[in-house]
């Protein structure tokens, strides 16, 4: 391409017709002598040797401006002038110093900066040097500080674009000190203008200087309210202020007076100035803790509305550089402060102001404001960006609203790779809540529109698809199958994509095979994660080793989650809380109690204090013998200790009473529940109920459901009449779709309150009364004169074995032997 347009080049400079033609030399005789430069020296290389060279240079001119990138070319027509004694002028020089500068060809770009100031027929100017400077991002910060040198000692001084190119080039290395000297050097010599203003207001939100940004806002409406700066629109489309750019003389050595440089100080961010302006002061920046002033007051507001359409342009951009850059702080506050500045100056909100509000409020103020604002947007006939839907339904996906999630990304007619993080915020949704159905319709959609899955993508669906059975059912042989078909479809996708397991998606499959029972997949590949996984710490690999100890205990493989221990105590692995109450819990298998007590004093010695669910894993230590009496001491220990039982510790001990028919045991527990103000759960009422219609105690069986689901609805003295109303149309209701309108709590997040009003309805419909005075009923009066009078459940000791009895516990559980 270069050697076609230099042959171009050539046939245009080398015609000889075009020279020989006498409608080309009638042309170079009417040349006015007023138009030929002056230059007293007539052995310079720059000077024209006809006059007829006007002509030709505005066509190397032209094509200049067509190639500007083109370095090759352009050092190809340089040679080419040069041989042809062509002279060089002011727009020539622009043109070349713009493409090689943007070429990369930096030093023959200023080689040919230092070669203009030394020419005194072509003097250099600043906007030369700032062609230099705007391509400098592309190249070595050094270059700019040599251009920098190069202005400064041929005395020209700076402009405002001179100070934006310097900008840029602060951000682009992420210096805020420097940004802080280029504005305050700026602001000491000029006063920037609202286009200025707005460069530096961008610059600083990208710096994370919310503060600064704010602050020369106000700088910014002001001047906007005050002064007759108006903006025209280049060629190019850009707004340019209206008046002239001039550039702040350079000072020569001999005046008094201490101009600050930049030069050096865009790779150091030193300060160059001792003094700070009030804008940037140390107290206040940079951040995002601001005190919020009155932007406008009535007289600006109404100046600034009848203000041109270029000035309200720039100052809506500037509004929404601020307002977007309260995105990564959080910041709502002042959010909803500069949208509502916005409409007093008239500044109506775009498609790309809402974008940034709403990500703002969705951490501010959750997502149910924000969808208030998008229906007020869509209300104004605003259509939002394909990016506010996405973060409007990512931010429904952390709520766990699936539907609504998937119905905003729906919606989004221009799906880009951008916008990943939607699906895989969904897909998280999906493996929370347990609906593989849809996360199988969101792979579709990506799979639809394109959208190559990302290594988080690949962690989620190894979480997702990982088990079949889990929770509900213990795995088979069948499933075993199919959850090795699907691992292993997953696994070929993510490598055809060319990514590597992570931390993160080994643990994921780890944890799915040991869910499963597939104990001998999970160690080949924790095997695999040891051999292949070198970037993670001992902490992570500890963590994967928890994991799997998990899965052995659950599926009753003692000697291997003992062997596993070992391994981790004699590779110094770091233990944790976690580790320790898995293998207490082990314990329960042996049955040995001595062990768990050992565990109990390594755990100690280690630093780690024992928790609820420590106590719970020794509970079911102390309960698979039968020891209720021991039970019932490390409920009292629990309790000295500080801690309070869940209902899922409570829980453990009323299975194995209800499965040894202790029935004086599991009332005094259900008492001890109703003490300590713990609401029961399903599986509390379950035990329960269950442990009396063994006994053929069907009356209070259906009495003690009664009282326990009063007290799954709730565990106050009393149930609002309200909600009395409501909750007995449900019970008593005798239309045929009542258990239907019931069972619709599921989908509001309220199962427990569901179950419980199920249980009321059958309860009445197996004749017994209702009442909402749970405190009031026979059973659970006698529950409550009982607790108080024994404080302990008489338990026949012939239940337990004798080689337990309370010796181990009768003292603090720390001093026990190991």
């Amino acid at each position: 391409m270069q050697r076609i347009l230099s042959r171009a080049a050539r046939r245009c400079t080398n015609s000889s017709a075009a020279f020989n033609s006498p409608h080309a030399q009638a042309n170079a005789a009417s040349v006015h002598s007023e138009d030929a430069p002056t230059c007293s020296n007539k052995n310079d290389d720059f000077t024209w040797k006809t006059s007829f060279v006007r002509p030709m240079q505005s066509e190397v001119v032209n094509a200049l401006r067509r190639e500007a990138p083109d370095p090759l070319f352009v050092m190809e027509t340089l040679e080419l002038m040069e041989e042809k004694a062509i002279g060089m002028s002011k727009s020539i020089y622009r043109y070349v110093i713009r493409a090689l500068s943007r070429g990369g060809y930096a030093k023959e770009a200023l080689h040919w900066l230092a070669l203009l100031g030394e020419k005194e027929s072509t003097h250099a100017t600043t906007p030369i040097f700032n062609i230099f400077l705007n391509a400098c991002g592309r190249a070595n910060l050094k270059d700019a500080e040599n251009c920098l040198e190069i202005l400064e000692n041929l005395f020209l001084g700076k402009s405002e674009i001179t100070y934006c190119e310097l900008l840029k080039l602060a951000v682009l290395q992420g210096n805020l000190p420097a940004a802080y000297d280029i504005w305050k050097e700026c602001s000491r010599y000029y006063s920037p203008s609202i286009v200025t203003q707005r460069r530096f207001i961008r610059a600083l939100t990208a710096l994370g200087d919310l503060q600064s940004a704010y602050h020369i806002l106000q700088h910014m409406v002001a001047l906007a309210a005050q002064s007759c700066d108006y903006l025209r629109v280049s060629s190019k489309r850009r707004y340019r202020s209206s008046r002239l750019d001039i550039p702040v003389p350079a000072l020569n050595e001999f005046e008094d007076l201490n101009l600050p440089s930049c030069q050096g100080k865009l790779a150091t961010g030193e300060h160059l100035v001792d003094a700070q302006p009030e804008l940037f002061d140390e107290k206040t920046r940079p951040g995002n803790n601001l005190s919020y002033k009155v932007v406008v007051d009535a007289s600006v507001a109404n100046t600034l509305k009848s203000a041109p359409s270029t000035v309200k342009q720039i100052l809506r951009w500037a509004f929404n550089d601020v307002l977007h850059a309260c995105v990564p702080f959080n910041n709502c506050q002042l959010a909803e402060h500069l949208f509502t500045e916005m409409q007093k100056l008239g500044l109506q909100p775009t498609s790309y102001t809402y974008d940034g509000f709403i990500k703002t409020v969705i951490a501010g103020k959750g997502i149910a404001y924000a969808n208030k604002v998008i229906n007020a947007m869509e209300r104004r006939g605003i259509e939002p960006y394909s990016d506010t839907l996405a973060a409007l339904s990512e931010g429904h996906s952390n709520s766990l609203q699936l539907d609504l999630a998937e119905e905003f990304l729906e919606r989004i007619s221009e799906i880009k790779p951008k916008h990943i993080g939607s699906f895989n915020a969904l897909l998280s949704g999906c493996a929370i809540m347990n609906e593989p159905e849809r996360a199988v319709r969101i792979l579709a959609k990506m799979k639809h529109v394109n959208m190559k899955p990302t290594l988080r993508t690949y962690e989620l669906l190894f979480s997702l698809f990982g088990n079949v059975n889990v929770p509900y059912e213990q795995g088979d042989v069948l499933s075993h199958v199919d959850v090795s078909k699907r691992i292993s479809i997953i696994e070929m996708d993510m490598f055809n994509n060319g990514i590597q397991h992570s931390f993160v998606s080994m643990k994921n499959l780890i944890r799915a095979f040991g869910a499963e029972g597939m104990i001998e997949e999970m160690l080949r590949y924790l095997n695999i994660a040891e051999n292949t996984l070198w970037n993670i710490n001992p902490h992570q690999k500890s963590d994967l080793y928890s994991t799997a100890l998990h899965a052995l205990v659950d599926v009753k493989e003692t000697h291997r989650a003992v062997k596993m221990f070992k391994i981790m105590r004699s590779c110094s692995l770091p233990t944790n809380i976690s580790i320790y109450n898995t293998m207490i819990e082990c314990c329960k298998w042996l049955p040995c109690f001595k062990s768990a007590s050992a565990l109990l004093s390594l755990m100690l010695r280690d630093g780690f204090n024992p928790t609820v669910v420590t106590f719970t894993s020794l509970l079911k230590v102390v309960l698979e013998n039968d020891n209720f009496e021991g039970a019932l001491d490390l409920l009292d220990i629990c309790k000295i200790e500080g801690l309070q039982p869940g209902i899922q510790t409570f829980n453990t001990v009323l299975l194995r009473a209800y499965a040894r028919g202790q029935i004086h045991v599991l009332e005094y527990i259900l008492e001890c529940i109703h003490r300590s103000k713990i609401q029961p759960d399903p599986s509390t009422l379950w035990y329960t109920f269950c442990a009396y219609e063994e006994h053929e105690l069907y009356n209070t069986a259906i009495e003690s459901l009664l009282v326990l689901s009063m007290r799954m609805i709730s565990e106050d003295a009393g149930i609002p009449s309200e909600k009395r109303i409501v909750f007995e149309d449900l019970i008593l209701s005798e239309e045929p779709d009542a258990e239907f309108r019931i069972i619709r709590a599921f989908q509001a997040g309220e199962e427990f309150l569901a179950t419980a009003l199920l249980n009321l309805r059958w309860c009445a419909t197996m004749g017994a009364t209702v009442s909402w005075s749970p405190e009031e009923s026979l059973w659970a009066m006698r529950l409550a004169a009982s607790y108080d009078a024994n404080k302990r459940p008489h338990i026949n000791p012939s239940d337990a074995p004798k080689s337990w009895g309370r010796n181990p516990l009768n003292r603090p559980y720390w001093e026990a032997n190991g």
